[in-house]
């Protein structure tokens, strides 16, 4: 199949923008529970949709008595927080734009962005942050105003819209339309300068009210059982700011968590008790992983893998009867699956917070076996597939027909196309308008409102999409064999030793790859083995790790022909990080800057 068109479940919103929702469900119900927020001694406490209304209130007075104004750009660098939440909403009530900016970025990545956007002033979270933007601040002449959220910041504001009518904040919110910009999102940034895509308020309200609708399992409340999530991703990400739109559009509970580390995020999940939850693969790796090692430590390691051969069994037979091609699970699976239920599942549930029973993922490929475990164990989750052009999800695996290992089909009102050289291109309400000041990239992007995505894939027979790669991240050896270096990577990861694997071989004889360890997962094999821990650099050197990792390598180039498959391979001693500039916020790796990084590496795998 070439293209594929979901056929829209409701039309564009006509009128209004992002903010009105917040008036509208404090005047319908003031004393819903909107949100949750942490107080000064680290307790959860919730916030009204009243509450909500009042704050965004006070701070869009605040900030138009701070001389914000209608179209103008405010920048926001900082992690999760509630603040981050409470500032987009006050923004888009007066109609200012939001250009989120990574909280790890650079003094010349936050020079960029906040200068190609024109901000007219910036939030950001703390002292090294004001300190970072304060390096460049010679070279942004639009920039008149700076609020540190970590030395009162809201409060301040609060206190300057205090002179302010309401009634002017409401003529700024009513002469927002669909057609305002929201948002100026900038690009990674994998394949040169960033780019900030223009999203306006239309394009959001239409993914998130898209995405509501067609996953109400996911998002539906029900008295004593209402639905939660505990945002941990980044608000500077689409994603991440797509949920958010949705948790309010949606009247569902959502706070922050700034951290994604275990020993922080698994006390928020435990009392914040979210019903979902959004995340990237590696996150649902960690997890797995992180189980495994724990039952190997306790000495279940045999119970373990049966019970998750056993979580997959099921979930695929359940796969199965969804699509009229099997029963179902046996009886004999069944009650396996209700003592696994009790022995292992359930305790998996219990540290996310024991109500988790959905999630959704975007942002790499997942593997169809890890996915069919964890609907096993309890937790369904939706995989699927989106840009930043196309405001986060495009496409992604429907409630009752999942189809594991894709990325589901295109979200109602999209049209996915296969164009002839294997090309996505997407056509929706939700793609952006083009990218801030620069027509040349806009016009190699969108045509005649087609996205062309850069990425390869292909659909089957009932409209579901498959990634195969990026157009730009195709190699060609030196013998003219064109090959995906994403399928091969990924499955090198599979391996829980491996942290990321990166495959070279452009204009070379054959095709090799870098890759580098899981530190933990390393201590724990070290440990189970009675190996001493040593040094990275004689660690990479270890015959028995060595050994583990060719298991990886092997089990990829199944995947692929003999010309297509990695010949050789190095083990790093470090990891890639964003700190050294080889990945991007999002964690993609950046090819061009780890093969320079890792040049003489990368020459000794060709050395006869």
């Amino acid at each position: 199949m070439r293209e594929f068109t979901n056929p829209p479940l409701a039309l564009a919103p006509p009128v209004g923008g992002l903010a009105d929702v917040v008036f509208e469900h404090a005047r319908n119900d003031p004393l819903h529970i909107s949100l949750g927020r942490k107080d000064e001694h680290g307790q959860w406490r919730d916030v009204t949709s009243a509450e909500f209304r009042d704050e965004v209130m006070a701070l869009a007075k605040g900030l138009l008595a701070q001389g914000i104004r209608f179209g103008d750009r405010v920048a926001i660098m900082s992690r999760t927080r509630y603040e981050w939440t409470l500032f987009d909403f006050a923004l888009w009530t007066i109609g200012a734009q939001v250009v989120p900016v990574y909280p790890t970025s650079s003094a010349e990545q936050c020079f960029w962005a906040l200068y190609d956007a024109e901000c007219t002033a910036a939030v950001v979270e703390h002292e090294d942050h004001a300190m970072t933007i304060a390096t460049v601040i010679d070279r942004l002449p639009h920039l008149h105003r700076l609020w540190q959220l970590d030395s009162g910041a809201v409060q301040e504001l609060y206190d300057a819209g205090t002179p302010i009518e309401d009634e002017v904040v409401h003529r700024h919110r009513q002469a927002v339309t669909p057609d305002s910009t929201a948002t100026i999102i900038y690009t990674s940034g994998t394949t040169g300068r960033p780019k900030g895509c223009v999203i306006t308020h239309g394009n959001f309200m239409y993914e998130a009210d898209t995405v509501i609708d067609r996953w109400e399992p996911v998002f539906h409340s029900k008295k004593g059982d209402e639905a939660a999530t505990l945002l941990f991703l980044p608000l500077a990400h689409v994603f991440g700011r797509m949920v958010q739109v949705a948790a309010i559009r949606g009247g569902v509970r959502f706070g922050h968590q700034p951290q994604m580390n275990a020993a922080a995020l698994l006390p928020d999940l435990a009392a914040f008790k979210p019903t979902f939850f959004l995340g990237v693969p590696y996150i649902f790796e960690k997890v797995f992983n992180a189980s495994r090692r724990k039952a190997e430590k306790e000495g279940k390691a045999g119970p373990f893998e049966k019970a998750v051969d056993v979580a997959v069994k099921y979930a695929d037979a359940m796969e199965a009867r969804a699509w009229g091609v099997g029963p179902g699970p046996s009886a004999g699976l069944r009650m396996q699956h209700q003592l696994f239920d009790k022995l292992v599942y359930s305790k998996m549930r219990a540290a996310m917070g024991g109500r988790i029973r959905q999630a959704m993922t975007g942002g790499s490929a997942m593997d169809r076996k890890l996915g069919l475990f964890f609907a096993g164990a309890g937790v369904h989750i939706y995989e699927g597939y989106g840009l930043t052009e196309s405001t986060a999800a495009a496409t992604a695996n429907p409630p009752e027909r999942t189809r594991y290992g894709t990325v589901g089909q295109p979200i109602p009102g999209m049209t996915v196309h296969i164009a002839d050289d294997g090309e996505i291109w997407l056509y929706g309400d939700n793609i952006f308008q083009g990218y801030l000041n620069n027509e040349k990239a806009t016009d190699e992007t969108l045509h005649d409102g087609w996205l062309a995505t850069g990425d390869l894939g292909s659909l089957d027979e009932d409209g579901y999409l498959t990634i195969t790669g990026r157009k730009k991240e195709i190699l060609v050896t030196s013998g003219g064999k064109s090959v995906s270096p994403g399928v091969l990577e990924e499955r090198v990861r599979d391996h829980p030793l491996v942290a990321q694997c990166i495959v070279v071989g452009n204009d070379r004889p054959y095709v090799a790859a870098l890759v580098t360890l899981e530190q933990e997962a390393v201590e724990h094999w070290l440990a189970m083995r009675d190996k001493p821990r040593m040094p990275a650099a004689q660690l990479v050197r270890d015959a028995d790790l060595e050994t583990e990792v060719r298991r990886a390598v092997v089990a990829a180039n199944t995947l692929v022909s003999q010309a297509e498959s990695i010949r050789t391979f190095r083990i790093l001693a470090q990891p890639f990080t964003e700190e050294h500039g080889l990945l991007t916020p999002s964690l993609k790796l950046k090819r061009k800057a780890i093969e320079a990084a890792y040049a003489n590496e990368v020459e000794a795998l060709y050395r006869a």
